[in-house]
């Protein structure tokens, strides 16, 4: 049975984003409309000083959190910048929901789940008929948000390690194609 939503999962750094943007990539080749969010690494002189959330379809930018502001909501040195989560994520993914074929979700971590907003419009994506193609945070199983998602009935879950990274996005590519019919 293919499983219409796609969860990646695995270590800091092992290349879960990389992955997506190859799946998104590789979609798109073959003129599936994709569309939700992707946050990556902001570093300055080799420090990582903070994450940028994007939309993947406008190409809209914002800072996800901050190293050091003094600000709350904090996950370790972090301070989450919730407005910008629910202005360019949230809105992104529910464009998505509705206008993409393929909806991406790049990342369901602690930042995000400090959102209810997100964490409502994550939920809402994965009840779609449309696939969603997320990545997870390693320590899925230790938050209530995550578990609930991970025992859902609809998910495949794939682990990134050195061995399969560059090989996943090319499975996964062709799971979304199946289960659309392409």
């Amino acid at each position: 049975m293919i499983r219409k939503n796609i969860l990646l999962t695995g270590r800091p750094g092992i290349g879960k984003t990389t992955a997506v943007k190859k799946i998104v990539e590789m979609l798109r080749e073959k003129g599936i409309k994709v569309g939700g969010m992707i946050t990556r690494e902001k570093r300055e002189k080799n420090m990582r000083i903070g994450f940028i959330i994007e939309d993947i379809d406008t190409g809209t930018k914002g800072y996800l959190a901050l190293k050091n502001l003094g600000k709350s909501p904090r996950i370790g040195k972090y301070t989450v910048l919730l407005e910008n989560l629910e202005k360019i994520g949230v809105t992104a993914i529910k464009k998505a929901i509705q206008q993409a074929d393929v909806i991406i979700v790049d990342e369901i971590g602690p930042m995000e789940m400090l959102s209810n907003i997100f964490k409502k419009t994550i939920m809402e994506a994965l009840d779609t008929p449309k696939p969603v193609v997320a990545t997870i945070h390693y320590k899925a199983p230790f938050y209530a948000f995550t578990k609930k998602i991970l025992k859902r009935s609809d998910i495949e879950l794939f682990t990134l390690n050195f061995d399969n990274r560059n090989k996943i996005p090319l499975i996964v590519r062709n799971n979304v194609l199946r289960y659309l019919n392409y």
